[in-house]
């Protein structure tokens, strides 16, 4: 009869977590449908040609936000420029040349408390470090971005170092390879992947930054070339919905906007999903 009891209040526990589990798969997911949908549906209508190929007039009242678009392309390719080479640089040293196992766990815990930090916080440094010595510029912006995403590429990439198998290395020692030939030859191009994975991650967090930005970039609509363009104030797509929606109510702009960076965030989430699918098809 005890034993029955206890079944009994097992598969009602089961039953009981199994529904609340669904409720929340539910809910999760309807969100993000909901989101989605939203966007598209308010934000699309206000796309047009016109829009995303030419400059703001504020003459004839012409919304364009093509510098915008250039803005953003800008400051990712000066952030992953300078972003990448650190980032892997220190992942490879704590992974493969760091023999003081306290140094290395400072240097975690310091990337990980990095990463915690909120980046209206980062804005304040930059456009106190940067800003304030370059002027108020794209180059700026990159800075910042470039302190903030530096935990994601390091992180991911140290993690994609330790899933390298001892063994390889120890093959390659044995063949007479040295340190850097090993790291070169061997250990880099099984954890591609990684440096991959966080180098997208990284491009996703440029595209949703804003509030470090407003303080190191500006909000400048202004058409320029790469090497006049990340000397000069400029806004990103996400400042510039910042600026259409809250400094002068068009919505209907800021709906566009951010129905663009929603299918950008959907194509960075799609592409890490098919770089980590194609590696690991590689690697079976």
């Amino acid at each position: 009869m005890l034993k029955d009891d206890g079944k009994k209040k097992s598969s009602l526990y089961t039953s009981l977590m199994k529904f609340l589990i669904y409720i929340s798969v539910i809910l999760t997911s309807a969100l993000v449908v909901f989101m989605v949908v939203y966007v598209f549906v308010k934000g699309i209508p206000n796309i047009s040609w016109e829009m995303v190929s030419t400059s703001p007039s504020y003459v004839s009242k012409k919304v364009g936000i093509l510098p915008d678009i250039l803005n953003t392309l800008y400051l990712v390719i000066a952030t992953l420029v300078i972003v990448l080479p650190l980032g892997v640089g220190a992942a490879i040293y704590l992974t493969e040349y760091a023999s003081n196992k306290k140094i290395v766990s400072v240097i975690e815990y310091a990337a990980e408390t990095l990463s915690g930090i909120p980046s209206i916080i980062y804005g304040l440094v930059g456009m106190l470090m940067f800003s304030n010595n370059m002027g108020t510029c794209i180059m700026a912006g990159a800075l910042t971005m470039v302190i903030m995403n530096l935990p994601t590429i390091m992180r991911t990439t140290q993690e994609s170092l330790k899933t390298v198998p001892n063994s390889y290395r120890e093959g390659a020692f044995g063949l007479g390879a040295g340190k850097w030939r090993v790291v070169r030859t061997v250990v880099l191009p099984g954890c591609v992947d990684g440096v991959i994975t966080g180098c997208i991650l990284s491009v996703g967090r440029i595209f949703g930054e804003t509030a470090a930005l407003l303080f190191t970039a500006g909000f400048a609509h202004l058409l320029n070339g790469f090497i006049d363009g990340i000397a000069s104030p400029g806004a990103t797509l996400t400042v510039a919905l910042y600026v259409y929606a809250k400094e002068q109510g068009e919505f209907g702009v800021a709906f566009g906007i951010a129905a663009i960076l929603m299918v950008l965030t959907l194509i960075i989430n799609f592409s890490t999903t098919m770089v980590q699918s194609f590696f690991n098809k590689k690697r079976s």
